[in-house]
């Protein structure tokens, strides 16, 4: 049990929710790592972003219904442990952690590159190194600063994406100061709308799919929401519908200004198109707002680290240490030592600056799958685990499971197929096995040091 004075505070309030969710997902997979999925996919990025979608509305569905049932900052570690067995719960645990360190990791590898945009000299780790310390100090204070933070962050975004796409729209129909009006015919030139074929489409999902994580953190906010068997179904319904508007519109209004091969990834995309086409001060300002939402997305990935810590640690599955909250409610041994190993990015982005983000997201990515996966089946058994009377009376269901459940884990096999024949992701397929190996290891010599104690007392 958790000590009264150890718990999480439940001060979360549904707006709150909802942004830190957008806040986790709208970040940048899209404000950078657009570029990758466009180069692979083409106009058909669009199609991609879709079917991501779709998935991963039916993922966060299945959430959502162990979420209202039973809401705990554990999520689906907790479920797993509860519905599924031990290995798993610990498995999911420190993989959802492992997951998000090297989220925060790749946000903090393209801070640089936007500071670069107005400071060429400085030099990209120090910019990464001076966001760490400001979004661990935040995250050390009171979880109401922290939603407070966040919610005004993503506030930022999504007035900045909204505006993007209307300005697009008016390049689009009427043109520019120096430019006259593109039209949508962008969106299928230079080698058509799908200039990849399918394979181009299916690359370019793996980006989106790093795109769409984070929209997890609504279970994790569920140990800390005021009202959470209200407010976790309201923010899963409104936030996938929303995330997709803002990435299905904002894409189609880019590639419909500039053509998609003159999307290089030397900067953001959003700044480069308003680079392209002139539009005075727009560019300077996105790239503050691509800027902001790095530190969005980062401070979300903290905040789901520290929090999975604490609850790995009231499980048994990791140190006690970890379980420590501070006066104000945070977990502040959890988010340091979430914030000291996400440091490493530091080193990373200031030995290998160009490589650091497809790296790190192709780590982050095959991590995410093992979460999504264990989300989906972990639902399937809390089901089956429940009575005919009390599953009667769930009042959010994942639509269409089981079969829906089954068509999520073959998306997800697909996904670990095409990165395998993918260079720049295979990496992730290696490390992906090595490391379910290590938790497994990890959680035997866990159990043996319990079993040992028991013995001893």
């Amino acid at each position: 049990m958790t000590e009264p004075d150890q718990q999480l505070h439940r001060s979360l309030r549904n707006r709150h929710i909802q942004l830190i969710a957008l806040g986790g997902a709208i970040g940048t997979g899209l404000f950078y790592g657009a570029a990758d999925s466009i180069a692979a996919a083409g106009p058909a990025i669009v199609l991609s972003y879709l079917v991501g979608g779709a998935v991963i509305y039916l993922i966060m569905r299945a959430l959502g219904q162990m979420s209202v049932h039973h809401p705990t900052s554990g999520a689906f570690s907790e479920y797993a442990h509860r519905w599924w067995g031990d290995l798993p719960g610990f498995i999911s645990g420190w993989n959802y952690w492992f997951n998000y360190i090297f989220v925060s990791m790749a946000e903090l590898s393209v801070v640089g590159i936007y500071v670069n945009y107005w400071f060429p000299a400085i030099p990209r780790w120090l910019s990464a190194a001076v966001l760490l310390v400001i979004v661990t100090t935040v995250n050390l204070l009171h979880v109401r600063a922290y939603g407070e933070v966040e919610f005004w962050f993503a506030i930022i975004k999504v007035v900045a994406i909204v505006a993007m796409i209307i300005l697009g729209l008016w390049i689009i129909l009427f043109g520019s100061p120096s430019t006259p009006a593109t039209g949508f015919a962008n969106m299928w030139r230079n080698g058509g709308f799908m200039p990849h074929g399918v394979t181009g489409m299916l690359v370019g999902i793996i980006v989106v799919m790093f795109s769409f994580g984070g929209t997890e953190l609504i279970g994790i906010t569920a140990g800390e929401a005021e009202d959470p068997k209200r407010s976790i179904p309201k923010a899963i319904n409104q936030v996938v519908a929303r995330i997709l508007i803002f990435y299905v519109g904002a894409l189609i209004v880019m590639l419909a200004i500039v053509p998609w091969t003159k999307i290089d990834g030397t900067a953001s995309p959003f700044v480069q198109i308003f680079d392209l086409v002139g539009v005075p001060g727009a560019a300077a300002i996105l790239n503050l707002v691509v800027l902001t939402a790095a530190m969005s997305a980062y401070n979300s990935g903290l905040y789901a680290n520290g929090r999975m810590l604490h609850a790995l640690a009231h499980q048994g599955d990791a140190p006690k240490v970890l379980g420590k909250v501070n006066k104000a409610g945070s977990p502040w041994v959890g988010v340091l030592v979430s914030s000291a190993v996400t440091a490493i990015a530091v080193v990373i982005v200031g030995l290998l600056p160009e490589q650091a983000f497809m790296y790190i997201m192709s780590i982050a990515t095959i991590a995410g799958i093992i979460n999504w996966a264990t989300i989906v089946i972990t639902q399937m058994l809390f089901r089956r685990h429940l009575d005919p009377a009390t599953r009667a009376e769930l009042t959010f269901r994942m639509p269409g499971a089981p079969v829906t459940n089954w068509i999520v884990i073959a998306f997800l096999v697909l996904m670990i197929v095409v990165m395998s024949i993918m260079p720049q992701y295979r990496i992730a397929v290696v490390i992906g096995p090595i490391w379910l190996a290590v938790l497994t290891l990890g959680w035997w010599l866990s159990r043996r040091h319990k079993q040992t104690d028991s013995a001893t007392a």
